[in-house]
């Protein structure tokens, strides 16, 4: 079975005291937690054999590979998912995401919530809670009735398991011109939408791919053979419905400027980003996405982890978060 939460932040408690010689108060601040919570931590993690004279790589493997790919990347926090013959990566992922996504909401929280299979599966197993006051926003426009997974289907399904209010997005994510789409996003009810999502808390989102039925295929905002030409041209991935290259940037083209989404500089304001990526063939737009800045809260697989780790360290990157890396 995959770790406890609190046994995972145990370990990055460890982690930032042992290996990178913090202080308390240092990693009280990194954690976000109060500094009698990491002398306890600290305390469990001797108990519980997680350190002695450093952190146990032996007990704790995927837990050590995790705080390797923090590290390298930047991020807050990484959490695995094991896969074996016992544990299902398709069915487990969406529930530790799921009990990720609660720990991270905060009182009074704003949540932006993006959308696509990953998100609504989250959605569907998430436990129920009592989390009045926790607005819950749609990060970007809506789609046409028959497509499953839409937007406003992923926001209203996770303000209603958190008893939390839910604000969907009155528009399409994709309109007909660009002269529509910038009227549109002018609008006074549209525009404070829009300039209210850098204020959220926490954001929840998958990055998309851009193979034929990528979800912005299969719901009609980009023919098979335009999405493929976008590839050309350096598409890489889509983060709330808009294209990124290579680099994790916005693409500068037409179905962008097309798109009712937020600002993706809105969306890396928020100081809790969490990405969620399970198929082994998200692997490129995850790269993307990391190089962006777009995650500082990352779900995987063990084998993406290694993947990642592997291609941040031969390509010699650095910390991501402030645009390209």
């Amino acid at each position: 079975m995959p770790p406890r939460a609190t046994d995972q932040l145990i370990h990055r408690a460890a982690w930032l005291y042992y290996a990178h010689g913090l202080r308390q108060d240092e990693v009280a601040d990194r954690l976000d937690i109060s500094r009698a919570s990491v002398t306890l931590y600290l305390r469990k993690a001797r108990e519980m054999g997680m350190v002695t004279i450093a952190t146990s790589t032996e007990l704790f493997s995927h837990d050590v590979l995790a705080r390797e790919v923090e590290d390298a990347i930047g991020l807050t926090s990484a959490w695995l998912v094991p896969e074996d013959k016992v544990i299902d990566p398709a069915a487990e992922m969406p529930v530790v995401a799921a009990s990720i996504f609660l720990e991270l909401i905060n009182k009074g929280d704003r949540v932006g919530v993006a959308w696509g299979r990953t998100v609504y599966n989250i959605a569907d197993v998430m436990p129920f809670a009592d989390l009045r006051g926790v607005t819950v926003v749609q990060l970007c426009g809506n789609l046409g009735a028959p497509y499953s997974y839409r937007p406003d289907q992923c926001t209203t399904e996770i303000a209603r398991r958190l008893n939390a209010e839910g604000i969907n997005f009155y528009a399409p994510l994709v309109l007909s011109s660009e002269r529509l789409a910038q009227e549109l996003r002018g609008e006074p009810v549209i525009k404070e939408q829009l300039g209210t999502i850098s204020d959220c808390g926490l954001a929840l989102y998958s990055v998309g791919g851009i193979e034929d039925d990528s979800h912005l295929v299969k719901c009609g905002a980009l023919s098979s053979a335009d999405m493929h030409a976008m590839g050309e041209k350096g598409a890489a991935g889509v983060i709330a419905g808009q294209l990124i290259d290579r680099d994790g940037q916005w693409m500068d083209c037409e179905h962008n400027r097309r798109c009712i989404s937020a600002d993706l500089d809105s969306i890396r304001a928020i100081k809790k980003r969490m990405l969620v990526v399970q198929e082994d063939s998200k692997f490129e737009p995850l790269m993307a996405a990391l190089k962006g800045g777009f995650a500082s809260h990352l779900v995987v697989t063990e084998s993406m982890a290694r993947r990642v780790l592997d291609r941040w360290s031969r390509e010699g990157l650095g910390k991501s978060g402030s645009g390209k890396a």
